[in-house]
């Protein structure tokens, strides 16, 4: 809709969305933060568990080593389901906000400075040609792919123990 065919609060109006939408997009980016540091301490809490359980129920007899192989199987398919829910949560706030901020850029396109815009276009194709920025969703997709993989290990490992 043009201001024309809007009225005189147009630009009022607009401004008042687009503060909505960059307040909306920073409360998004903060959810995923504190979804990123459950995670973290979900997942150290597991692992500090069971370095302790290795530590102090380990013995030579059979029966309590059966018993820490199938708490470790458990605990590595526990911890690698938990790891693929924590990767789809950073997706689904990555998408969230790569849609937050699509609008942002559409609403900068009528007012009179498109700063978000503008810092993209900085960070992306700096003057001098240096990367200046890597994306957080870049590195944080990673995380919980590393974490997975130790789950995954730990899950296998105790299968073959207790199954060979």
């Amino acid at each position: 809709m043009n201001p024309e065919e809007y009225g005189e609060k147009y630009s009022d109006h607009l401004m008042e969305q687009y503060k909505l939408y960059v307040e909306m997009a920073d409360r998004v980016s903060q959810r995923r933060d504190q979804s990123n540091r459950f995670y973290v301490a979900l997942l150290g809490a597991l692992a500090a568990i069971l370095v302790i359980a290795a530590r102090f129920v380990l013995s030579d007899d059979g029966e309590s080593s059966k018993f820490m192989t199938v708490v470790f199987l458990a605990s590595g398919v526990f911890g690698a389901t938990l790891t693929i829910i924590w990767r789809l949560n950073i997706r689904s706030y990555r998408t969230l906000n790569s849609a937050k901020f699509e609008i942002i850029h559409e609403l900068e396109k009528r007012i009179p400075f498109d700063g978000y815009t503008k810092e993209w276009e900085i960070l992306r194709c700096p003057p001098d040609g240096s990367p200046k920025y890597i994306r957080l969703t870049a590195v944080e997709q990673y995380v919980p792919i590393l974490v997975f993989l130790t789950f995954a290990a730990l899950a296998g490992y105790s299968a073959f123990l207790l199954f060979k």
